[in-house]
């Protein structure tokens, strides 16, 4: 058995204290720790790092291909909810997932879906009932019961949702919640019923409601929601009851940063280092008892050597004592993956995304960059021929979903704010949660341009403007690409920039976009079915 041996400064996150030492490595587990105040390597050795919440088909990479990327960034292990493309797939899409993931030694943990589809307002391209998920529930790979994002359903005492939590409590596993905006009683009610997490607190106030009803909370900074410097005070007072995710990380920023920018901003920010770090290591990991190592005599030796705690930059990466990654290169071999999908969609014409004009003002959906969450306002249209059209001049654009699961199936339209876009539209089929093609636009042939170069390629996001067409094909799932993830990466910032030409001041249009059609988080967006208020719980 060969014997690896790694000398540094040791962080022991568990006992609060850093000291020079070695660590002896065998067999993929730490064999002993030593310390030695005379050593030289003065790099800091810790835990790798934990997100615990992410959707890896955000990243629009397979498992196997994430994981390359991930472990640059000091990540070893992440707690999944591959809700996306149960959505799609259902049970096999679950499935999908745990077998990709195998095939490297990154430590996937993955939840059963406990909302397939999301609400009964939409049309997605499987359903996972109560005893479904019970089965995804008894297997080993399956860690926890995910995010229970019906929240009405909870508080109104839903039997099929109650049954799935049961199932959960009966095997040991962890309730993730996901209740924007719930207050007060409410939450206690909610927590009560089993939930155990939050990761949508967008206030603090929120997210102390949440903590007193006995919920950890989840402290978020994606693509889209970016809760970080908001919840970033509770470092101060409840660390032991948070954890860092990203929930949802396009691929551009994949390949710059993941937890380690949570761990640097929070550091800079001056809080304790032995909190921030217990944050994305030893908390996850005792939460959803996960088999990661915490640095301990005995345990895996998943372990990261980084600069220092002021240029908090990680260097080494090693998962089970083989070290995946060095100097800011993957050493994980690139590895393809199975081509999995369900499209049914056909093309679609411009007549098909008119609106005729009604009396009075339209409900309008107006996106917030940076957060998931919408306002409801309402705007005088503007109309051409009988017919509502989008104005740009006023940022008033045209939001369309086509359901991806029939072939022709009416087209559900509405109108937006926010996006900004000039010209052009923009469309994708990773629309929340039920993935069917949601698309913004500034006319309704650029609308039904975008959305049939999507179609053409059985899934992707893309953008149109005049002649001009760009697309990032998305064959597994309509989620995920089949390229290596430099490649997407560098075809998403095309897009990202394409859209901001046409004129969207969003951070990230494609992943705001993308949760335009999500029913559950308020207040007003839009499915496959219609114009829909998540504050009423209705159709508008």
């Amino acid at each position: 058995m060969s014997v690896q041996r790694i000398r540094g400064r040791i962080v022991d996150v568990l006992n609060r204290e850093e000291f020079l030492g070695e660590i002896e490595l065998a067999g993929g587990v730490i064999r002993r720790i030593t310390r030695n105040p005379k050593i030289r390597e003065r790099r800091l050795l810790m835990p790798g790092l934990v997100d615990a919440h992410i959707h890896i088909e955000s990243s629009m990479l397979p498992p196997a291909e994430f994981a390359r990327h991930a472990v640059v960034h000091g990540t070893v292990a992440t707690v999944s909810d591959p809700h996306e493309i149960a959505n799609v797939l259902g049970a096999a899409g679950v499935r999908y997932m745990i077998a990709d993931g195998r095939r490297t030694p990154f430590k996937f943990n993955f939840g059963a879906p406990s909302c397939v589809p999301a609400t009964t307002f939409e049309t997605a391209g499987a359903r996972l009932d109560a005893p479904a998920v019970a089965k995804l529930l008894a297997l080993p790979a399956i860690k926890f019961l995910a995010e229970v994002m019906n929240f009405p359903g909870v508080l109104n005492r839903d039997p099929e949702l109650l049954a799935m939590i049961a199932a959960a409590q009966l095997r040991g596993k962890p309730v993730d919640g996901h209740a924007p905006g719930l207050r007060g009683a409410a939450v206690s009610r909610y927590a009560a019923a089993g939930i155990s997490t939050d990761h949508e607190c967008f206030t603090l106030a929120e997210a102390k409601d949440k903590l007193a009803a006995g919920m950890k909370i989840l402290i978020r900074e994606g693509s889209a929601a970016r809760n970080f410097a908001a919840l970033a005070p509770l470092l101060k007072t409840e660390a032991a009851r948070c954890m860092f995710c990203c929930d949802d990380l396009h691929p551009d920023l994949l390949m710059k940063r993941h937890l380690d920018e949570h761990v640097r901003r929070a550091l800079k920010l001056g809080f304790d280092r032995f909190d921030v770090i217990a944050c994305a290591t030893v908390n996850p990991v005792q939460h959803y008892k996960l088999k990661v190592g915490l640095l301990r005599v005995g345990d895996p030796a998943d372990l990261i050597e980084v600069e220092s705690w002021r240029n908090f930059h990680v260097r080494r990466t090693w998962l089970g004592g083989r070290l995946v990654a060095n100097r800011g290169r993957a050493l994980l071999p690139r590895r393809h993956s199975r081509i999995v999908n369900k499209f049914c969609a056909q093309p679609r014409a411009a007549v098909d995304f008119a609106m005729p004009a009604g009396a009075g003002k339209l409900n309008v959906i107006e996106a917030l960059n940076g957060q998931l969450i919408t306002r409801h306002v309402r705007v005088l249209p503007k109309l051409k021929a009988e017919l509502a059209v989008a104005d740009p001049t006023r940022d008033l654009l045209k939001i369309a979903v086509v359901n991806r699961y029939a072939p022709h199936a009416p087209v559900a339209v509405g109108f937006v704010r926010g996006f900004g876009l000039k010209a052009g539209a923009l469309a994708s089929s990773v629309a929340h949660d039920s993935h069917n093609i949601v698309a913004v636009g500034a006319d309704d042939v650029s609308l039904a341009a975008a959305v049939n170069l999507v179609i053409a390629h059985r899934g992707g996001i893309g953008a149109v403007a005049g002649k001009r067409r760009r697309v990032l094909p998305l064959p597994i799932a309509g989620l995920m690409s089949d390229a290596d993830g430099k490649t997407v990466a560098r075809r998403y910032t095309a897009l990202d920039a394409m859209a901001k030409k046409l004129g969207s001041k969003l951070d990230a249009p494609f992943m705001t976009l993308s949760f335009m059609a999500l029913l559950v988080i308020p207040d007003l967006k839009l499915s496959d079915r219609g114009l829909f208020s998540g504050s009423q719980w209705k159709f508008l």
